[in-house]
C-alpha cells in the first residue's frame, strides 16, 4: 500500500458510457512531471477541485463532492465531468491506500492548455494532516472582509463565486493574515456586515437548540460536509436553518463551528480576540459522525 496514489484522468463527455473506465486514467510518480507549461491551472488557476476526505478506506460523501464539481464545471463553462469515470478513478486510488488512517483525495479539472483541444484533469491522493488536537482543543479565528456585498454573485456573475476554482490566492492570504493576528484560521464577512464562510470551511453557528449557517447563494459555496452535518442534526431532532446571520450573531452563539472534508468539524473558542464557549462534547459527537461511513 501506498501513502501518495497520483491519477492523470483522461476526461470522458458526460455522456459517454464506456464500459472499461480504467483505460481512461493511468498512474504516474507524484514527483515526476505530468503537466506541460503551458498549462492553464498553474498560469492562471483556470480550473476547478474538490478535495475527498478518506477514512479507514471509505471515501466520505463522494458523489455530493462530484455533484458539486458538475456545479463548478458548468459555472466557469467547462466541459460537464463524466463522474462515473471520477468515480471509478477515486476507488483504484482508496483501494491503492492503506486501509487504516485518514487521506484526502484532491480532484482537478483544468481548462487545459492555452487553445488546447481538451481539458486537464488528475487525482492526488495523499495521507492527511492530523487534527487531532484542533478538534479536540478548538480553534481561534478572526473575521475578515472579503470585499464584496452578499448579492455580489447575483449582479456579477462572472467572478465565479459560487464554483470552487483553482484560484485560492485570496484563500490562502487570508489564513497567512490570520496567521499574523495570532489566530488559527478566518471567516469571511461581507462588505455589508454579514457572516460568508472560512478560506477553506463553512460556518456554523448554535443559538439555544437551533443550528444555522448562513443562506446558500452565488457568494458562499455549499459545503458538503455541512449540508452531511444538518442531515445528521434533522435526523436526530435537532433544528437547522439557513438565513442570513449578522456578524454581530457570531459572538452572541452558545458555540460555532469551522467544518471541512479533511478537518471535520474545529470548535472556535476565540473570535476577533475575545473568547467564545466551547462544547467540546458537541464537537467530540459531531465528529465522530463525521468519521463514521458516508455516502
Amino acid at each position: 500500500m501506498a501513502d501518495t496514489v497520483t491519477l492523470l484522468i483522461e476526461p470522458l463527455p458526460a455522456d459517454d458510457t464506456a464500459t472499461d473506465l480504467s483505460a481512461t486514467f493511468r498512474e504516474v510518480d507524484a514527483s515526476a512531471p505530468a503537466l506541460r507549461v503551458g498549462e492553464l491551472s498553474t498560469q492562471r488557476g483556470d480550473g476547478i477541485f474538490e478535495t475527498i476526505g478518506v477514512v479507514d478506506g471509505h471515501a466520505q460523501e463522494t458523489r455530493p463532492h462530484l455533484e458539486r464539481l458538475r456545479n463548478s464545471a458548468r459555472i466557469c463553462e467547462l466541459p460537464e465531468p463524466n463522474l462515473a469515470q471520477w468515480e471509478a478513478a477515486i476507488d483504484r486510488a482508496v483501494a491503492a491506500l492503506p486501509s487504516r488512517g485518514e487521506f484526502a483525495v484532491k480532484l482537478v479539472l483544468s481548462r487545459g492548455i492555452e487553445h488546447g483541444p481538451a481539458p486537464t484533469a488528475w487525482l492526488h491522493a495523499s495521507a492527511a494532516a492530523d487534527f487531532t488536537a484542533v478538534r479536540e482543543r478548538g480553534i481561534r479565528v478572526v473575521t475578515l472582509d472579503r470585499g464584496y456585498a452578499r448579492d455580489t454573485a447575483e449582479r456579477a456573475p462572472w467572478l465565479l463565486l459560487g464554483a470552487k476554482t483553482l484560484s485560492y490566492a485570496v484563500n490562502m492570504a487570508a489564513l497567512r493574515e490570520a496567521k499574523r493576528r495570532g489566530a488559527d484560521d478566518a471567516i469571511f464577512l461581507s462588505s455589508d456586515g454579514y457572516v460568508m464562510e472560512g478560506p477553506t470551511s463553512s460556518v456554523i453557528l448554535r443559538h439555544g437548540d437551533v443550528w444555522s449557517t448562513p443562506a446558500p447563494s452565488g457568494a458562499i459555496l455549499h459545503g458538503t460536509t455541512q449540508l452531511s452535518l444538518f442531515e445528521h442534526l434533522e435526523a436526530t431532532g435537532r433544528r437547522t436553518e439557513y438565513r442570513d446571520i449578522p456578524v454581530s450573531e457570531l459572538e452572541r452563539a452558545d458555540a460555532a463551528w469551522l467544518v471541512s472534508s479533511v478537518r471535520l468539524a474545529a470548535g472556535i473558542v476565540e473570535i476577533d480576540g475575545r473568547p467564545l464557549a466551547h462544547d467540546a462534547d458537541e464537537t467530540r459527537a459531531l465528529n465522530d459522525y463525521l468519521l463514521s461511513p458516508r455516502d
